[in-house]
């Protein structure tokens, strides 16, 4: 999928299509991966990771850090690239971090990160995808 905003789609019927069920849990309903389970917990590999929604890059690997909270971790982004939100549900009060391109839901950032940011995006597997180039 082109990273245009144009080229996104506009309706959620759209989305269903061109998401895997999963996908689309995670980045259009705010879901969550379980801890440990996704496919870049690990991922020790040198490029960027995108938003598996549009394609928009978003993290790059000298950025990503081992936190041991089970989800792929960063320690800095570059701004225009995501927004952020509070997110009260659950009964917590968290910092949602969204994909600015698409609006997707990565997951959410908290300050208890490495320097030089202080910053943990804690990010799900399902809404990346990593390319090596």
């Amino acid at each position: 999928m082109s990273n245009e905003t144009s080229d996104l789609p506009r309706a959620d019927d759209e989305w269903r299509d061109e998401l895997s069920d999963e996908e689309y849990r995670i980045l259009r309903e705010a879901g969550t991966e379980a801890p440990f389970s996704g496919e870049y917990v690990d991922h020790k590999e040198d490029g960027s990771y995108a938003c598996t929604g549009c394609g928009t890059t978003l993290f790059e690997s000298g950025t990503k850090f081992d936190s041991g909270c089970g989800w792929p971790s960063f320690y800095d982004v570059d701004d225009d690239r995501v927004e952020t939100r509070t997110d009260t549900s659950h009964g917590m009060n968290r910092t949602e971090v969204l994909c600015a391109n698409c609006g997707g839901h990565l997951g959410h950032v908290f300050e208890d990160g490495p320097e030089p940011t202080g910053k943990r995006y804690c990010i799900n597997s399902v809404a990346l995808e990593f390319d090596d180039e």
